[in-house]
């Protein structure tokens, strides 16, 4: 595939930061994606592709389906009552688990970003139709021994019913060439929503429940149901890092596998020589990770993540390659990102889809 060099100039950053901007304020806890799949089918349907909803899943496809697939995830962590004035992280509650084996990158963070959450300002939500239902404030959030889980007290939401789903405020900052929000994954939903509307003629797979390990599952059905089979899937998230100046390190982040399976070598190698031809720069993450082992007494994994688990569950029927966007604060309402890498990525996939100059 011959490489067209486009800049993603000004005007198309503009543009994506706007859609970014509404797109952040809409809730979508893990679990409970349904108000925002409605909300991005809305966006979508002002565009010349086929809009198809399935469960766990929202599919666009242009006029030429079969020539490129990208998936990202639509859900973010935040809480769900789960009892009176009692709230839990939404992706480890009995009814989301999907792993609990202590190895993925979510269950390690846990600990780490308990206290980050203190003074986090909250919001209910109708679980179906996403009306406001009010506001509060978590006060404490620790990490129970005995439920393995995330547990919070909110001041102000005392009245809620189980099963309400709760999400962390959000609004996207932007200072000093950076942008910071609860990123993970809504900037890559952002991101193929502006691949569509510069031309995008492949298929765009919204998947529900990542976060709690469900939505390699949605994605698997999909081609199933529609006997596919492919070495053309480019999944797109967030991928973290310690410190801000971890992030001048890379524009993205590329990878050679995960902790379930090895991904698709040419494809990889085809992304990889597409960042040197167009003078963007990238790390892989998985090198990252076995580098920092190497010094480490506990050791790091390498990540379970929603391509992993489909190449594995599928037995490579389905494979392809991962593209990330550098991010630190991970899992919080202030993950961090540079504008540059946002710029780059976009450059870089409208590259891959063979999109004309925007």
């Amino acid at each position: 595939m011959d490489c067209q060099f486009i800049r993603i100039g000004n005007n198309t950053i503009d543009t994506f930061l706007n859609l970014l901007r509404a797109l952040v304020r809409e809730p979508s806890v893990v679990g409970v994606e349904d108000a925002f799949f409605r909300v991005l089918r809305r966006e979508l349907e002002e565009y010349p592709v086929k809009v198809t909803r399935y469960h766990g899943l929202l599919v666009a496809q242009g006029s030429a389906p079969h020539s490129i697939y990208l998936s990202a995830h639509v859900d973010r962590h935040g809480l769900l009552c789960t009892g009176p004035n009692e709230f839990q992280y939404a992706a480890f509650i009995a009814g989301n688990r999907g792993e609990l084996n202590g190895d993925s990158i979510s269950e390690q963070f846990m600990e780490l970003v308990a206290g980050r959450f203190r003074g986090q300002r909250v919001q209910a939500h109708s679980p179906f139709v996403g009306s406001y239902l009010g506001a509060g404030q978590i006060t404490e959030s620790y990490v129970c021994p005995r439920r393995k889980n995330l547990i919070f007290e909110i001041e102000g939401l005392e009245f809620l019913q189980p099963g309400t789903p709760v999400s962390f405020f959000d609004r996207l900052q932007e200072a000093n060439g950076r942008i910071a929000a609860q990123l993970d994954n809504v900037i890559s939903v952002a991101m193929m929503v502006e691949l569509i509307r510069l031309g995008f003629k492949g298929t765009a797979m919204f998947t529900a429940g990542e976060e709690s390990a469900r939505s390699w599952r949605f994605a698997a059905e999909w081609f199933r149901r529609h006997d596919i089979q492919t070495d053309r899937l480019i999944v797109l998230d967030t991928s973290p890092f310690p410190t801000l100046e971890d992030l001048d390190a890379q524009d993205v982040v590329l990878r050679h596998q995960d902790a379930n399976a090895e991904f698709d070598p040419d494809l990889t190698e085809h992304v990889r020589q597409t960042c040197d031809a167009l003078k963007i720069s990238y790390r892989y993450k998985d090198r990252y990770v076995q580098e920092q082992n190497e010094t480490r007494e506990k050791k790091s994994s390498l990540g379970r993540t929603e391509l992993g688990r489909l190449i594995n569950a599928t037995h490579h029927e389905i494979t392809g390659t991962t593209l990330q966007l550098p991010t630190t604060s991970y899992h919080t309402a202030t993950e961090t990102a540079k504008l540059t890498s946002v710029a780059a990525m976009l450059r870089l996939l409208a590259n891959l889809c063979q999109l004309p100059k925007p």
